[in-house]
C-alpha cells in the first residue's frame, strides 16, 4: 500500500516485532546457551541489505564507530542538513560518550533517524570471533550487553527505542543476529560498501555511490573528518538526483 505524507509517496512499512527493552540477559543466556555457529560474514543468516521496493531510493546510513582517532565529521552532516537529504545514522555507545552535545543535535534533527551500533563497537559473534583485530562479543552474554546497553543508552537520551542494529565491523555469526531478533532489532547490513570503513578516496567513494540501484542501503562513516568520505558523498548526491533517485530513512520502508 502507498501513503501520501507532505506531498511524496511512500511504501507504507508492515509492523515489524518492536524492540524489547523488557527481556532479560538471563533469558538471552538460557534460550542460547550451547549454540554453535555455522557462519561468519557481513550478509549472514537474517542480516537485511535492501529496502523491499523497486522504487527509486537510497538509504544513506553513517555509521559513527569507536577508535582511537575518533572524529566528527562536520562538513559531512552540515551538507545533508542544507540540502535535506535524510540519513540514518548507527551510532556507538562510546561515540556518544566521547560526544554528547553532538550526539543531542544530531537526535534532535527529524532529517536523522539514531540506530544502534553497539555498546563498545565489538563484531558480533557469540564464541569471540575477531575481525580487523577488533575481539568480538564472546558468548549469548556479551551480545546481549552490546546490543542492550546501548539500546538504553539511546532510549534514555532521547526517549525513543532503536529498532536497527549494526554491529561493530559489521561481522556476524547467524546465532547474534538471531539473539538481536529476539531482543526486537532488525540487523541491518548494506547492499552498496560507500567508504570501506572510512578508507576510501573521493573518487572511489563516488564511484561506489554510483553502483546504487533502487532499494539500495549504502554504509559511509561519519567519524572520520579526516578522510575523504564527505567530498565522495557530495559529488555523488547530485548526479543520483539527476538520476532520478531520492534518499530516505530507513524506517520509511521494509527491509529485505
Amino acid at each position: 500500500m502507498l501513503v501520501l505524507i507532505s506531498g511524496s509517496i511512500f511504501s507504507a512499512r508492515s509492523e515489524e516485532s518492536p524492540p524489547r527493552p523488557d527481556i532479560s540477559r538471563k533469558e538471552i543466556v538460557s534460550r542460547f546457551r550451547g549454540r554453535v555457529p555455522r557462519q561468519w560474514a557481513e550478509n549472514v543468516s537474517g542480516v537485511k541489505t535492501r529496502l523491499d521496493t523497486y522504487r527509486k531510493v537510497i538509504a544513506l546510513t553513517l555509521d559513527a564507530c569507536d577508535s582511537g582517532d575518533d572524529g566528527y565529521d562536520t562538513g559531512l552532516i552540515r551538507y545533508l542538513v542544507r540540502e535535506r537529504i535524510p540519513a540514518t545514522l548507527f551510532i556507538c555507545g562510546r561515540w556518544i560518550d566521547k560526544n554528547p552535545d553532538i550526539f543531542k543535535q544530531l537526535a534532535a534533527n527529524r532529517l536523522f533517524e539514531i540506530e544502534n551500533h553497539g555498546c563498545r563497537h565489538k563484531p558480533s559473534s557469540v564464541t569471540g570471533q575477531s575481525m580487523y583485530g577488533i575481539k568480538g562479543t564472546a558468548n549469548p552474554g556479551e551480545v546481549f550487553d552490546e546490543i542492550g546497553k546501548n539500546g538504553q543508552k539511546i532510549r534514555q537520551l532521547t526517549g525513543r527505542q532503536p529498532k536497527y542494529y549494526r554491529s561493530g565491523t559489521a561481522y556476524y555469526d547467524e546465532v547474534a543476529v538471531e539473539i538481536a531478533g529476539v531482543m526486537g532489532y532488525q540487523v541491518v547490513g548494506f547492499s552498496v560498501l560507500g567508504d570501506k570503513g572510512a578508507t576510501y578516496s573521493a573518487s572511489q567513494v563516488k564511484a561506489a555511490l554510483l553502483t546504487a540501484e533502487p532499494g539500495s542501503i549504502v554504509i559511509c562513516h561519519m567519524n572520520h573528518p579526516e578522510k575523504e568520505t564527505a567530498e565522495g558523498i557530495i559529488a555523488a548526491v547530485p548526479e543520483l538526483k539527476k538520476r532520478g533517485f531520492r534518499f530516505v530513512r530507513l524506517s520509511e520502508y521494509n527491509l529485505k
